[in-house]
């Protein structure tokens, strides 16, 4: 098998369309209007690209991806009309119901095995250029992570370094006179940053255990590549999340796979779906790190497709790699949709039977007009074609539960992980400074019956916010803890820092124990 059936025709319609093997890893883009057939190019694509053995990603906005883990039926009612068009194009002999191999991802754990990774592993750069960090800002990232790995501290989740960052604004000076200038506002402006990733859910995606890539690969026992679905309903509502997720995962894939060339089929295939809310809220970073992976990416044998209501919603740089496309129908009923629609025939190579334009104007559903690349790399004539009916069942899978427990990664993922790290390490050095600094203090009022606190000192007392209470009292009587930060240990520092003054107590609270807790 050297390539994969799209579809064909009856009169006035093309001849099989095919999408060959060997070319299936020069990118694609299945694009049109809302209901004019895209999902179902896509799941027939992924369907042959797994018969094939070639393993898929794909992501699944609308939650009727998952379907392809089940066979389609005779009682469907669409199945005499999928019938009809099998014999229609010559594929009737061939066509027959089956299941795929499935396996279901999410970054939120709900609806498949959570997607995570490590902060350390994102790096200091990816990061930075998806916080669209300044110069100064990204050098102190470069820092932040520079002294982790001096110091042993793990950076796993997303408090690891938040941690570390106020370990750093509170050591500033000192590292100012190794790294250069480390400032303060600098260290603000990327927890605030932070803080949005973190509120659009990265706590789910930052952590362990992280996502072994070769999981991505899989076969099931006959050879077939497993379809990965990746549960993006909620994912895209979170729009920088899904940008870290797509930017770390291709970066990883170019990073860690090797060199093939041109081989005769992809090692794997990339399915975006809904790629126009991608890209409208994509940080300028994203787009660029895009538009190289689909330069260089193709060579490492793993091919992308951008699925989208108008190619006019993928960037031009972009829009020029995707070499294999089939074009659903576009609607024009504004000038800006004629504009965009005539834009989007002078992509394809003109056939001399129709007007490209119009053929995209009429297309009915489940009809498109293709361009596949030909030998030699060569695009194709533009054809109208009537694409192939799914084998899989068309919308969500009915036992998607069942479908989820026959996984070969189960339990794998499935519990997350917290291992001592950065976070850890440095509340664990805070507590111990904390209770050096409680000996010192003992030491010193050794022999005294009470510390006696002086007057007019800046922290004065511990009053109650009804008004003042008496030393006594504020002896006798213990804070609350505020936080789950808030450690016996540090309760323990900051009271006699604040009622004795002494020089180990203000050590404790300018030192690692108040940056770091003070800042949580």
């Amino acid at each position: 098998m050297d390539r994969i059936f799209v579809g064909g025709g009856g009169p006035g319609y093309a001849e099989p369309q095919v999408l060959l093997l060997n070319y299936a890893n020069r990118h694609g883009l299945i694009a049109g209007a809302t209901g004019t057939g895209k999902t179902v190019t896509l799941q027939i694509l992924a369907e042959s690209l797994s018969a094939a053995g070639v393993p898929v990603v794909l992501s699944d906005v609308k939650g009727d991806l998952s379907g392809l883990g089940e066979a389609g039926s005779p009682e469907f009612k669409l199945h005499d009309a999928f019938m009809a068009r099998a014999e229609t194009i010559g594929f009737a002999e061939t066509y027959r119901y089956e299941a795929f191999p499935v396996t279901f991802w999410d970054l939120f754990g709900e609806q498949g095995h959570p997607v995570r990774t490590t902060v350390a592993e994102m790096g200091p750069l990816l990061l930075s250029r998806l916080l669209e960090l300044t110069e100064a800002q990204e050098g102190v990232m470069n820092i932040a992570f520079r002294t982790a790995d001096e110091q042993g501290l793990a950076l796993l989740d997303l408090k690891d370094l938040q941690a570390l960052l106020v370990w750093l604004g509170e050591n500033s000076r000192d590292l100012s006179l190794r790294y250069g200038n480390v400032s303060t506002a600098s260290i603000g402006a990327i927890q605030r940053r932070l803080l949005v990733l973190e509120g659009q859910g990265a706590a789910h995606f930052f952590g362990e255990p992280a996502l072994e890539l070769d999981d991505l690969f899989l076969k099931d026992a006959t050879g077939r590549g497993r379809i990965n679905i990746i549960a993006a309903d909620r994912l895209m509502g979170a729009p920088r999340l899904y940008a870290t997720f797509l930017l770390w995962l291709l970066s990883e894939l170019f990073e860690t796979l090797p060199e093939v060339g041109d081989p005769e089929k992809p090692k794997l295939v990339f399915f975006f779906d809904e790629a126009h809310l991608l890209f409208e809220d994509a940080p300028k970073p994203l787009v660029e790190k895009v538009e190289q992976v689909a330069r260089l990416i193709r060579s490492k044998g793993v091919g992308v497709y951008f699925i989208t209501q108008n190619p006019a919603d993928v960037p031009e740089d972009i829009l020029g790699q995707l070499g294999n496309r089939v074009q659903h129908a576009l609607r024009a009923f504004t000038g800006r949709d004629r504009r965009e629609l005539k834009q989007a025939a002078e992509t394809y190579r003109d056939n001399p039977r129709f007007s490209t334009e119009d053929a995209i104007r009429e297309v009915g559903t489940g009809e498109a007009v293709t361009s596949f690349l030909m030998r030699k790399g060569a695009p194709g004539i533009v054809e109208r074609t009537l694409i192939r009916p799914p084998s899989s069942r068309l919308g969500p899978a009915q036992d998607r539960a069942a479908l989820r427990a026959a996984s070969p990664l189960g339990g794998k993922y499935d519990t997350a992980l917290d291992r001592e790290s950065a976070y850890e390490i440095l509340k664990a050095r805070a507590e111990a400074a904390a209770e050096e600094a409680a000996m010192d203090v003992e030491a010193e009022t050794d022999g005294d019956d009470a510390p006696r606190p002086r007057a007019g000192r800046r922290y004065g007392g511990t009053h109650s916010r009804g008004g003042s209470s008496s030393a006594g009292n504020q002896a006798s009587t213990p804070r609350k803890r505020s936080s789950r930060s808030d450690s016996v240990g540090e309760a323990f520092a900051k009271s006699f820092a604040r009622q004795l003054g002494t020089q180990a107590g203000r050590r404790v609270v300018r030192g690692i124990l108040g940056g770091l807790f003070k800042g949580r």
